[in-house]
């Protein structure tokens, strides 16, 4: 609500409005911060009231995952029901009611995968066009989220489940057997997300890795990596997904700019003011400080 009215949006009494101006929301509502549910309201109300837009985020996707029941199995879902998993999405059920909850997934299965909206593009992680492409198909071809759709969509040995986790989690590459790296919130991991939207060609691993990683400086990047570089006539792209350290620039590239600034970690929610340039600037952003965080994983 901040941010909204520095931006200077103002609430008409269905959601908050801009007398010449839209949203688009970068996906992610859910799992984590102390007021899920009215996020989920605001973002929902202004983009049914037409004053915003939004596309799903890789935690949207999971939650209706989550929440989808394998056909033929009553204890089975399309996201197992994991320690980590219950843990991840903890935040969410302590703070939706049932009614809420499945309202919030109703709306999260209308939700676009990516939007071209002609002068700008947003999509939550990585802008592939073949993966975005392959997901519209396959969304627009019969029931949206439905078990078939998700039974591929989980599965990252399908041309399905690669897809999905290429444009809503980002391309990620395998480290060396003898390598793991910790994220930023302690868990090892055997591979690493890449700056996607750049060529490999002048990098080690190390500085491709996004966010960078200091002790895989010397390491060759793996030919498994399957960078989408993004072509730097297109119109400019916006992601979330990132966490990227509020201290510095959104702006990536030219035209290419990532919107999470770890709020939800006591970092801070930012908006690009777009006013139709090819060139972004980190001037053009707005944002304000966390108020309040909770953490989890």
């Amino acid at each position: 609500m901040q941010l909204l009215e520095t931006l200077g949006y103002r609430e008409d009494g269905h959601s908050f409005r801009h007398p010449n101006r839209q949203v688009v929301f970068c996906g992610d509502f859910v799992d984590r911060g102390p007021q899920i549910a009215d996020s989920i309201s605001i973002a929902r109300n202004m983009v049914k009231q037409d004053a915003a837009y939004a596309v799903m985020g890789n935690h949207e996707f999971n939650a209706i995952a989550f929440h989808t029941r394998i056909d033929g199995d009553d204890e089975a879902w399309y996201r197992p029901h994991t320690d980590r998993n219950l843990r991840l999405h903890q935040a969410t059920t302590d703070q939706l009611s049932n009614t809420e909850l499945a309202k919030a997934l109703e709306w999260f299965r209308e939700l676009p995968i990516a939007l071209d909206l002609g002068s700008l593009r947003v999509v939550h992680a990585c802008w592939d066009p073949d993966g975005i492409d392959a997901l519209n198909v396959a969304l627009d071809t019969g029931n949206r989220f439905s078990a078939a759709f998700l039974e591929q969509a989980v599965n990252e040995s399908t041309p399905m489940g690669l897809a999905v986790e290429r444009v809503l989690k980002g391309p990620e590459v395998a480290l060396p057997d003898d390598l793991t790296v910790s994220d930023k919130e302690g868990h090892v991991r055997r591979r690493v997300r890449i700056r996607w939207f750049e060529s490999p060609e002048t990098h080690t691993l190390g500085s491709y890795a996004f966010p960078p990683v200091k002790r895989l400086m010397d390491v060759a990047i793996p030919e498994s990596a399957r960078p989408c570089p993004y072509p730097a006539d297109a119109p400019p792209v916006f992601v979330g997904h990132y966490w990227l350290d509020s201290r510095h620039s959104p702006v990536l590239a030219p035209n290419v700019a990532c919107l999470d600034l770890s709020v939800a970690k006591g970092g801070r929610l930012a908006a690009y003011r777009f006013n139709g340039e090819a060139t972004l600037s980190p001037d053009s952003l707005v944002s304000v400080p966390a108020r309040n965080s909770v953490p989890s994983e």
